[in-house]
């Protein structure tokens, strides 16, 4: 080598860049293969959402296509709006299983279609993300659990609540005792919308506005304290309420020392954005209202007996704010997870117990006690 170039090679080496092989601090990252991803079905009532959360992704997905299940039989509430998949090439569902290369699926028809569906990606050997709830054939949704754990596919289920960070606030003062023993956790997912066509929707389903919403509630619930001793259903329907469908849900999930109300009315005016959690404990209470808000933030209100490391005795409020969209970080966590950079936080057995409660909350089946 030249004394020139050995001098010019030297100097790149200051402030970072690589000096005779040593990595360099300065050096972009290398561009990760984009994932190659398609949506089976439009008519569940998340799947614009999803196919919205995927699109905001161009450099981490690529969307092959999507399998329009216009004309499926199973009861629907949604799928008429087109404009969301507009640019997107569509499939059929044969198609999409045979392009080249592809990865991962969005399990996102309507709720009686999801967990067959799953079951046909599982087949294909793809990971899945599959909308809620997981059916209400308990032994169909273990069997796509057990596919899927034998041949190590990620699996991840759609609940809208699992990526709130104030929700994953609430987990960790449970999991970390900081409002002591727990005695009542209240919660619900209140609404006003649909009117008749929804009610007629809600029909369906034995348990109503419990199975098609309690759900998401239940999932938190069961991966913090697990397994309850007793799960008790009150399905109701609203008076003058229309085509016999549940509107006016209860369910009592019991611990040993803990009560757990989950409530979900279809006629609370204004409903969505008074949706709320409060826990009581021993050493305090917590209180979370709205538990949903885009761009603004959300309200963690915490009041300590005794305080704990980070938050003195007292009252608190804690701020946080859905910055992705309610979608975005679940869909980011999905393809951590399809690469290998992030263990699944939910595990299969996690996903059966929460649909085995929600079933039992549902009226589907009786809870029983160990």
């Amino acid at each position: 080598m030249k004394r020139r170039d050995f001098i010019k090679t030297v100097s790149a080496g200051v402030g970072g860049i690589s000096v005779l092989g040593v990595h360099a601090q300065n050096t972009p990252p290398v561009k990760k293969p984009r994932i190659k991803i398609g949506q089976i079905g439009i008519c569940h009532e998340h799947a614009k959402g999803k196919i919205d959360a995927l699109k905001k992704y161009p450099d981490i997905f690529e969307i092959v296509g999507v399998v329009d299940d216009r004309s499926s039989k199973a009861a629907r509430f949604a799928g008429s709006d087109l404009k969301p998949y507009k640019g997107l090439k569509w499939l059929t569902e044969e198609e999409l299983f045979n392009t080249p290369g592809l990865q991962a699926v969005a399990v996102e028809p309507a709720n009686s279609d999801l967990v067959p569906t799953a079951l046909r990606c599982m087949e294909h050997k793809l990971a899945m993300h599959m909308d809620k709830p997981g059916g209400e054939d308990l032994a169909l949704f273990g069997k796509l659990l057990d596919g899927c754990k034998e041949s190590d596919l990620p699996f991840q289920m759609g609940y809208m609540l699992r990526n709130n960070p104030a929700i994953q606030f609430i987990q960790k003062a449970l999991r970390e005792d900081w409002l002591g023993d727990i005695f009542e956790i209240q919660a619900d997912m209140n609404h006003d919308y649909g009117n008749k066509k929804y009610q007629k929707y809600l029909s369906n389903y034995n348990g109503g506005t419990c199975f098609n919403l309690l759900c998401h509630h239940i999932d938190w619930i069961v991966n913090v304290l697990g397994r309850p001793v007793n799960v008790t259903p009150f399905l109701r329907s609203t008076p003058g309420s229309e085509s016999g469908g549940k509107n006016n849900c209860m369910t009592v999930l019991e611990y040993p020392h803990t009560f757990v109300t989950l409530r979900s009315c279809g006629q609370v005016k204004g409903g969505v954005g008074k949706r709320s959690i409060r826990i009581i404990g021993s050493n305090g209470t917590i209180e979370l209202s709205p538990i949903e808000r885009f761009g603004t933030p959300m309200h963690v209100q915490m009041k300590l007996n005794k305080g704990i490391e980070k938050y003195p005795a007292g009252s608190h409020t804690v701020d946080f704010t859905i910055k992705q969209g309610r979608y975005g970080e679940q869909i980011l966590e999905l393809a951590a997870i399809i690469r290998g950079e992030k263990k699944n936080p939910y595990t299969y057995e996690h996903d059966y117990l929460a649909q085995k409660v929600l079933l039992a909350a549902a009226g589907n089946m009786e809870w029983q006690a160990i």
